[in-house]
């Protein structure tokens, strides 16, 4: 066989790499290794690679596979096997006819090809003699003409350079001419590149009498020219590109650096003065209003002033720093142009200045928020033309001022709305008054203030978050981020009103001055009441918000929140013992005048309580009604049943005869006080001006002890006779029918108006007291 066969397969199984089995058939026809035909080669069974009975091998023997094949396999293993081999004998001669025909097409396509390119080479090679042959003519002629030319070409190289001389010459010639024409047409920076041009061959050649007579004519027209420029620059009417054209023209001249620094910044700082002068202008006459507003004067003075010195730095340095050349004068140029722009910036900083204490509207501040962002954006621009002066930290230390001044601002504004507050509640006090009318209540007027006042806080803080705001330039700097939130807006905005309300309080507490002895007591009582509110919520709210809002800092000092609110408890708690102490003494005083008014010896016999009794309780109803409206009730001792039928022990016929008769018996004075000496010592001592806690029954029994005291004191200084003594039981009693319910613990008025009896009694010339019955009659008949 002219191929490989596989081995003998297993009945009905496909023989192993059957796809590949053509592939690899042509390989070998050509001569080609077929690994995959090695690994998947027909072996015998039990055939060994490469031996007799390898079908593929190189040594197969026929005679040997046969044998093999009989002994080892049965015949239907024997019929399969040829089959297989039939099958495979034929597709190896239909791969191989398939492979003559391609490969027979393929050989007549190379043949034609070949054929044509033997054609094509033959007239390429007829081309290429014939473009040698006309090289070679080329050559030929190419030599001739250049030994025809070699003597002209010396000669025409002689006489360019000739015609080059003459035309420099003749330049030379006319250039004072051109430099004149050029000057009377104001072409300055021509005649100065005419004359950079020629100056250095002037220089060269001025010892020849022709030049020298050029260079001398042209020297006097650029020094008339330079001092052109130099009126150029003292004229003020260029702009600053002229004059950044005039210094670079002089420069080219050489003019003296320094010199011409000092005549630019010169030029410019009166330029830039007069711009100055027309934005204080825009100031309006001191203490008037100003012409603009804020906005509109920082924009002025940013777009005009500002820019302006932009453009003159940006100048100066291009012609004096950052020119080559210019390296041994850029140190004093610097220099010069520091000292230069921090001086004029000084005087524009001290008119912005001036035009934000102008600003003294308490109400929305984004218009000097928008002109400080403003301002502080176009100094970052002139501070990175020029880094080494300090006008970026001046302005930012412009607006930290600006920001602590209106924090300042708007702390004032706040207390003025508070005393304005406290100001509208007199007036809504003091008017009902005045008219007969009801007073208004206090609880609706607690609340008014305390929403108005929340409110214009509220409003305040909203106006300062401005300066913190994401859009503003200035907000990320430090102080903004750390100090104006914590120490300025908390401290000295919040905790400072917050504070200035409880010294209100503490000012109003004075018993001396106006303050203290104007002050209605009902905004005693009202004031008391908002500070103890304060102290319970109000105060602890307005700090949070704070802290939301601004993001107060923690290493930075604070006022906790636990001292601001004892600070308004103790200013709450003094209102209210003033308040205690005002309205006592305001009983105390119509008490006082009762009994230093009357004569007390010769009066008549009791037959009504007398009105200043009535006035009293009428006086003390009316303050339990106003109390009640902010303070709760309070917890009272228990009562007894018969608190307002109790008598005063001076009223009991068997204690008169034990207490009183002896008394007035020449032989035992000095009992009667003993006795009355040992009982005081074994009763309760009474505080008349104890703190006053915050509820109703404690403000009512302070304001009671208080008038009661005052009672009892006004009659130790008084004599009395029979129908005196009598007439302070009936009002005595009169009292107790009606005070006991106000105090926390009715003993101590039946204790007080048994000392004011007693004392009575005491100073009595002639004490008969009146029967308890009577008594009760009269007082139940007032």
């Amino acid at each position: 066989m002219s191929g490989p066969l596989p081995g003998p397969a297993e009945p009905g199984s496909e023989p192993p790499g059957g796809k590949r089995r053509p592939h690899g058939m042509l390989k070998l026809y050509y001569g080609l290794p077929d690994p995959a035909g090695e690994a998947q080669g027909g072996l015998a069974p039990g055939g060994d690679p490469g031996g007799p009975t390898d079908i593929n091998g190189a040594h197969f023997d026929p005679e040997v596979f046969l044998t093999k094949l009989r002994k080892e396999c049965s015949l239907t293993q024997l019929m399969d096997c040829e089959t297989d081999m039939v099958k495979q004998i034929r597709a190896l001669d239909s791969d191989m006819q398939t492979l003559v025909y391609e490969n027979y097409n393929k050989f007549i396509s190379a043949t034609d090809t070949i054929r044509k390119m033997k054609n094509d080479f033959k007239k390429m090679e007829d081309e290429m003699d014939c473009l040698a042959a006309n090289m070679a003519v080329i050559t030929e002629f190419s030599a001739r003409i250049s030994s025809t030319l070699q003597d002209q070409h010396e000669q025409i190289t002689k006489l360019s350079g000739v015609h080059m001389l003459l035309r420099k010459l003749q330049f030379l010639f006319e250039l004072p001419a051109r430099l004149t024409k050029c000057v009377e047409l104001e072409a300055y920076g021509q005649a100065v590149r005419y004359y950079s041009k020629a100056r250095s061959i002037l220089h060269q050649y001025q010892h020849m009498p022709s030049f020298q007579g050029i260079q001398d004519d042209c020297q006097k027209i650029m020094a008339n020219l330079a001092q052109k420029l130099r009126e150029k620059f003292r004229d003020g009417g260029s702009g600053a590109k002229d004059l950044a054209e005039c210094v670079e023209l002089l420069l080219q001249l050489d003019e003296p650096a320094e010199e011409l620094c000092d005549e630019f910044l010169s030029h410019a700082r009166c330029r830039l003065k007069a711009e100055l002068e027309a934005l204080e202008a825009e100031l309006g006459q001191p203490g008037g209003a100003p012409i603009t507003d804020i906005l509109e004067f920082i924009d002025r003075g940013c777009n005009i002033f500002v820019s302006n010195m932009c453009l003159v730095i940006a100048s100066y340095q291009e012609l004096f720093v950052s020119r080559e050349g210019m390296q041994g004068i850029t140190r004093m140029a610097q220099d010069k142009l520091v000292a230069f722009v921090n001086s004029l910036m000084e005087t524009y900083f001290s008119l912005v200045e001036r035009r934000i204490q102008l600003e003294k509207g308490v109400g929305d501040n984004s218009l000097l928020v928008r002109a400080l962002d403003r301002f502080h954006r176009r100094l970052q621009a002139l501070a990175k033309l020029l880094p080494a002066s300090n006008v970026a930290a001046e302005g930012t230390e412009i607006v930290v001022r600006a920001a602590k001044e209106r924090i300042h601002q708007y702390l004032l504004a706040l207390q003025s709305f508070y005393q304005d507050c406290l100001t509208d509640v007199r007036q809504s006090l003091a008017a009902p008054r005045l008219a007969g009318k009801e007073s208004p209540n206090l609880a609706e007027l607690l609340g008014t203030i305390s929403a108005s006042v929340l409110n214009q806080i509220k409003s305040v803080l909203t106006y300062v978050h401005l300066f913190t705001a994401k859009d503003i330039t200035f907000s990320n700097k430090p102080y903004f981020k750390g100090e104006f939130c914590s120490q300025g807006v908390r401290e000295g905005l919040i905790v400072g009103f917050i504070k200035s309300i409880c010294q209100t309080a503490r000012q109003f507490c004075e018993t001396t001055g106006d303050k203290g002895g104007s002050t209605p007591p009902a905004l005693l009582l009202l004031l008391s009441r908002l500070c103890l509110d304060y102290e319970t919520s109000t105060i602890s709210y307005i700090l949070t918000l704070t802290d939301e809002q601004f993001l107060v800092q923690d290493h930075y000092p604070i006022t906790p929140v636990t001292s601001l609110c004892a600070e308004a408890r103790e200013a709450a708690q003094r209102l209210l013992n003033h308040y205690v102490k005002v309205q006592g003494l305001i009983i105390s005083q119509m008490l006082r005048k009762s009994v230093e008014t009357r004569d007390w010896v010769n009066t008549i016999e009791p037959r009504n309580v007398r009105a200043v009794m009535k006035r009293v309780v009428e006086d003390t109803t009316s303050i339990d009604v106003q109390v009640g409206l902010l303070y709760e009730e309070g917890v009272r001792k228990a009562q007894s049943s018969d608190s307002s039928k109790r008598t005063f022990s001076v009223y009991s016929s068997s204690r008169q005869q034990s207490r009183y008769a002896p008394s007035y018996t020449p032989s035992a004075p000095l009992d009667t006080n003993l006795l009355s000496n040992i009982q005081k010592l074994f009763s309760e001592r009474i505080d008349i001006f104890s703190p006053v806690e915050f509820n109703k029954v404690s403000v009512l029994t302070g304001i009671i002890k208080i008038s009661l005291k005052t009672f009892l004191e006004c009659v130790r200084l008084r004599t009395f006779g029979r129908y005196g003594l009598q007439q302070i039981q009936v009002d005595c009693y009169y009292l107790q029918l009606y005070l006991w319910r106000f105090v926390c613990d009715e003993n101590l008025v039946h204790f007080l108006l048994d000392e004011i009896v007693g004392s009575t009694a005491h100073r009595c010339l002639d004490p008969v007291p009146m029967e308890q019955s009577v008594i009760e009659v009269i007082c139940e008949r007032g």
